[in-house]
């Protein structure tokens, strides 16, 4: 990407790094105390010695573009590093943290997500996790360009996919189908059969679980009274805490949303299986957090 620089001008970067912190270069000159011509001719250097753009306009802000993202991850550290020389030389202690940017397809249950990232929170050195959230695709597009050390999904990265990454696989469960009803002790006894009618929450049309959950249906001759459908997890747990119907959860947080929202388990089904992966640009895991959170999912959470 720099081709046309053999040095980097850290001036420009710094001006560049406050205005996407900022969002608007007018609040950039506020905290830089300059003028507004100022800024956007410092921005305008770093932009012709890199060779791209680093911003878009939209409405009155700007946003970074991919090559702004990339160049804005690197002055995150590059600035986190000066400001720890700057207290060490002071004798104060470092308070400097890793940065660990993980991507998590939008589809996945946001319990699941907590707990297979929690291992990484729990190492010994100091981790700053950074969470984006968005389709498998972008994300992906983000990894190949080093702007997330890793993406969590529900499936694994396609062959077709032109992208240089690798597949590892942190295991699978079955579903839990879970809710709170009157009658819920004598349904218990006929399921899966008592689903036939009853008022049920369904993921997504766009989603693995869909698919998965209507095939089921199907073999089983069961129609369930379906009230509402949702691509946000949460928001459908939070629907069927309120007695509006049955839905379903992968098994291994059964026990979680189970506390959190108050409901009981109806029953689970083994042959509908959830299935996770972690798809990093290393073929063997060596960063440490992506260390613990395989580890962890495959001995903990799914083992």
């Amino acid at each position: 990407m720099l081709t046309r620089m053999d040095w980097l001008n850290y001036h420009h970067l710094y001006y560049f790094w406050v205005v996407a912190r900022k969002g608007s270069i007018a609040r950039a000159c506020d905290e830089l105390y300059l003028a507004q011509p100022t800024i956007s001719g410092q921005i305008r250097e770093l932009e012709r010695a890199i060779g791209d753009k680093l911003f878009t306009r939209t409405g009155r802000n700007l946003a970074l573009t991919d090559t702004g993202r990339t160049v804005c991850r690197f002055a995150d550290e590059i600035f986190s590093i000066g400001r720890e020389l700057v207290e060490t030389l002071k004798g104060q202690p470092s308070r400097r943290t890793v940065q660990f940017r993980v991507g998590v397809a939008d589809v996945l249950p946001k319990l699941v997500v907590f707990e297979l990232l929690k291992p990484a929170m729990a190492l010994p050195e100091p981790l700053r996790l950074i969470c984006r959230e968005g389709p498998l695709e972008s994300l992906l597009v983000e990894l190949a360009m080093h702007t997330l050390d890793l993406v969590v999904a529900d499936r694994p990265l396609e062959q077709q996919v032109n992208v240089r990454a690798f597949n590892h696989r942190l295991g699978d469960c079955g579903i839990s189908i879970v809710g709170r009803h009157p009658r819920l002790r004598a349904l218990r006894k006929e399921f899966p059969r008592c689903l036939d009618g009853v008022p049920f929450l369904m993921p997504g049309v766009n989603t693995l679980l869909r698919r998965s959950l209507d095939t089921w249906f199907g073999s089983q001759g069961i129609r369930p009274l379906v009230r509402a459908e949702f691509d946000d997890s949460a928001l459908m747990k939070t629907f069927g805490q309120s007695m509006i119907g049955f839905f379903p959860v992968p098994t291994a947080i059964e026990e979680q949303v189970r506390r959190q929202y108050s409901v009981q388990i109806l029953g689970r089904v083994e042959s509908v299986r959830e299935n996770y992966y972690a798809i990093s640009v290393e073929r063997k895991v060596k960063h440490p957090a992506v260390v613990a959170i395989t580890d962890g999912a495959r001995q903990k959470l799914f083992g």
